[in-house]
């Protein structure tokens, strides 16, 4: 068969023509083009394969203007080096990537791919190029008599048997179906039944459960479609159900919007991103069909963009606390692959989760689909640090579909403020004019942190209470710019540690270790919010209770009941700020007070071009400039070896050797003046501080109306008492307030709040409060869930 003709200017018109002889393909676009919702012959079946090959290859886009020429150039030009480094053997197809470890097979189809899509594609020098094209089908037929068959036990790592190496064989199968024989094509399916067999989409459990099912439910869809199979694609659609609803524990999405995905780890960046992306492919290739998704709770996905992805994402990056190991990526070693020399961080990971909003808004209902666009738009505007709409990590047809989106007649959404408290995956997001932080925790249900595969061998105290920040006019890269390689990890910011040695990937290889506490979480009225942890250190005796009472223009974090016996030095970590390769931010302290061993005790520091801290009463603030030089590959084993350098000013209090009962308390203050930080550190009327200790802590600030308080015991607390562990949150608005209760150790046992205020009227009672008493003080009984959700009331003061 003679190769088809060179593409001309128009993508969508031009890969069409060139397909049309090489594919038999017509017309429009397959995203556009409806099909019968009655089960049909061989054209149903084409018509569902055009239409992933637009999906994956792209499409209203022109090859000739910028960025899509580079980038197809580029494709082109990678190509041609894998073809020209193929060199088939029993145990590789390509020498620098055997078989065994098996994720040499998924790179092997991943090579294969690219030079797919050379073939397939406008402008890479290599379209329609039969030589091309015979390369691939030789890499296919390799692969398919030496290991990727049904006669092969699987080894090694199951995921690239399942998941990593199916994808890109049925992407192969679908753009290069009309190029393959028949035999070809029933190899490449005989291979996605045997190692993705039906029992994977039949039990929920297991690793076939979130962001999983999905990609294993996107190879099984697809070879349905190419095999002309129904019941192949029936059991991928109906499969996906279980990842719909909410879930109580375990992999998928809450209520609260909290993703998690190995069990215990908080996993919306990446795993939470993938499940998404996954979606929108399969409901765009099955929208219309016989296969259509119609499952009411796919209604929970389309919400969760909102309430639980949106508020992770801020200017473009999606906040590292929930990308689990995949923060040590960062620039994996280098085989020319593309996207060689990426930096993998947050804002990669964020460009990444914007994309998939782009494109599963193309199946949502027109006002979520216009809603997301704003979002989309705004996040796309404000993404100084890596432009998204030339973000390297982008291929054409998610470039193209970024761009429809940039350019729809909708206002860009500005970053919102508020708060948001993902319970169920022990974080906290507190988002402020012009900046924002997050917290991230553990618990019993939420794991210290993740390591596996190699990566993220020291990420022990990312649990411990770490507190990121933000401000919206510095760039947004404090995290971006090598951070995880190069910061001291016992020295992680806001956390509160045992200096004590510990051993990588301390707890085991995917030990995803746990604390033995219950009470992590705290209560938020969508503006404020009271966070609290039960602190156990990782390898340790630590004990301690933290606190953070996200407000106007501060976050107060106190500490309490500081306890180890580890012989070793325990520290809070103020703060630990990635300064870049030579950052020149001035330092200012502002002492007050009696001296301490370390001199003066510090009222204040402010770092310029950051903001700083304020210390009620005074601190021994430790403080200490350094250069610290690392690799990727320190923290992962694919990571590249070249070594950095980077300048961090670290601020912290030392608990002394051994400490018991130790505390601290501090306002964080992001993008304070020296001025501000001052007044603040002089006005004690501002803050007070009812009780920081073992049993509570709470705060009042009154010109905010707030009393908030954390009980890790019953008791009584300034205005408050609880009869059982609770967090509590108070608001006034001159003659009304409003009153919030969560009980994060989540028992489910009722218990008591007195406000000692006198009240007129309680209203707008959540179903499981009880007033028990309202006049001279209000006395509720609550009946919490075991969620560790808000539960309040609204009241008329006297």
């Amino acid at each position: 068969m003679p190769p088809p003709p060179v593409p001309s200017r128009s993508a969508a018109g031009s890969r069409r023509a060139f397909l049309a002889a090489a594919l038999a393909t017509a017309g429009a676009g397959a995203l556009s083009a409806p099909l019968l919702a009655a089960p049909a012959g061989p054209a149903a079946f084409e018509e569902l394969r055009l239409r992933w090959v637009d999906l994956q290859l792209g499409t209203g886009y022109d090859p000739a203007a910028e960025p899509y020429a580079s980038r197809l150039a580029a494709t082109g030009e990678l190509a041609a080096r894998w073809r020209r480094s193929m060199a088939p053997a029993p145990s590789h197809l390509w020498p620098d990537r055997p078989f065994d470890p098996p994720s040499g097979i998924t790179q092997s189809y991943t090579r294969l791919w690219t030079m797919t899509r050379a073939y397939a594609l406008p402008g890479t020098g290599g379209t329609g190029d039969p030589a091309l094209l015979a390369d691939v089908v030789r890499g296919l037929d390799h692969l398919a008599a030496t290991v990727y068959h049904p006669a092969t036990t699987p080894y090694g790592n199951w995921w690239e048997w399942q998941i990593g190496s199916p994808r890109p064989l049925m992407d192969i199968t679908a753009v290069l179906y009309e190029r393959l024989t028949e035999e070809r094509r029933t190899a490449a399916h005989a291979a996605v039944d045997h190692f993705v067999p039906d029992r994977l989409l039949t039990d929920y459990s297991g690793t076939s459960t979130g962001a999983n099912r999905v990609d294993l439910c996107r190879s099984v869809a697809l070879r349905g479609v190419l095999g002309a199979a129904p019941d192949r694609i029936a059991l991928a659609r109906d499969a996906l159900s279980p990842v719909f609803p909410y879930v109580s524990a375990g992999d998928g999405l809450y209520a609260d919007g909290s993703f998690v995905q190995h069990t215990t780890v908080a996993y919306s960046g990446t795993y939470g991103q993938v499940l998404l992306d996954g979606l929108g492919r399969l409901l765009a290739l099955l929208a219309g069909s016989a296969w259509a998704v119609t499952d009411p709770d796919l209604g929970i996905v389309f919400d969760s963009v909102e309430r639980g992805y949106a508020p992770l994402i801020y200017n473009g990056l999606v906040m590292d606390s929930v990308s689990g190991r995949a923060v040590s990526r960062g620039v994996l070693a280098g085989d020319g692959g593309e996207g060689q020399g990426v930096l993998r961080g947050d804002h990669f990971h964020g460009q990444g989760l914007i994309a998939a909003v782009a494109l599963l808004g193309e199946a949502a209902s027109p006002v979520e689909r216009e809603r997301w666009s704003a979002l989309v738009k705004g996040w796309i505007e404000r993404d100084t640090v890596s432009p998204v709409l030339t973000a390297p990590q982008f291929d054409v047809a998610d470039l193209a579909r970024l761009r429809a989106v940039a350019a729809r007649p909708v206002a860009p959404a500005p970053e919102p403020t508020g708060h948001t408290l993902f319970a169920a995956m022990d974080r906290a997001v507190h988002r402020r004019p012009g900046w924002a932080a997050n917290i991230a925790m553990a618990s019993d249900r939420i794991a210290h942190y993740e390591c596996g595969n190699g990566e993220h061998p020291r990420g022990w105290h990312t649990g411990a209470g770490m507190l990121y920040w933000w401000r919206a006019d510095t760039g947004n890269d404090q995290y971006t710019d090598w951070f995880w390689p190069t910061v001291d990890p016992y020295r992680l910011p806001g956390t509160t540690v045992s200096t004590r040695r510990l051993a990588d990937r301390a707890g085991g290889e995917w030990g995803e270790p746990r604390p033995d506490v219950r009470w992590v979480g705290g209560v938020t009225d969508g503006e404020y919010a009271a966070v609290g942890q039960h602190l156990k250190g990782l390898g340790s005796t630590l004990e301690a209770r933290k606190s953070w009472f996200c407000v106007a223009d501060a976050v107060v974090c106190l500490g309490a009941g500081i306890s180890c016996t580890d012989g070793v030095p325990v520290e809070t970590v103020v703060d630990n700020r990635n300064l870049g390769e030579s950052g020149a931010h001035a330092l200012t302290l502002g002492p007050g007070g009696a001296g301490g061993p370390h001199g003066p005790r510090t009222r204040w520091a402010h770092l310029a071009g950051h903001g700083g801290w304020v210390f009620p009463g005074g601190a021994d603030l430790r403080t200490l400039q350094e250069d610290r030089t690392g690799a990727w590959r320190d923290i992962n084993t694919g990571g590249s070896p070249e070594r950095r350098t980077r300048r961090y000013r670290t601020l912290w209090l030392d608990h002394g050797t051994d400490p018991v009962d130790a505390s601290y308390s501090y306002l964080l203050m992001p993008g304070a003046s020296r001025r501000a930080l001052a007044a603040r550190a002089a006005d004690p009327s501002w803050l007070r501080i009812l009780d920081n200790s073992a049993d509570r802590q709470a705060v009042e600030i009154r010109s905010l109306g707030r009393v908030a308080a954390n009980f890790w015991r019953p008791g009584t607390v300034g205005p408050l008492t609880a009869t059982a562990p609770a967090a509590v949150l108070v608001a006034e608005r001159g003659r009304t307030a409003e009153l919030r209760v969560s009980e994060p150790a989540r028992s489910g046992e009722p218990l008591e709040i007195v406000w000692d205020r006198r009240v007129r009227r309680v209203t707008g009672l959540d179903p499981s409060v009880e007033v028990l008493e309202a006049g001279r003080r209000v006395r509720l009984r609550i009946t919490p869930g075991t969620a560790g959700a808000a539960h309040g009331c609204l009241l008329t003061l006297r």
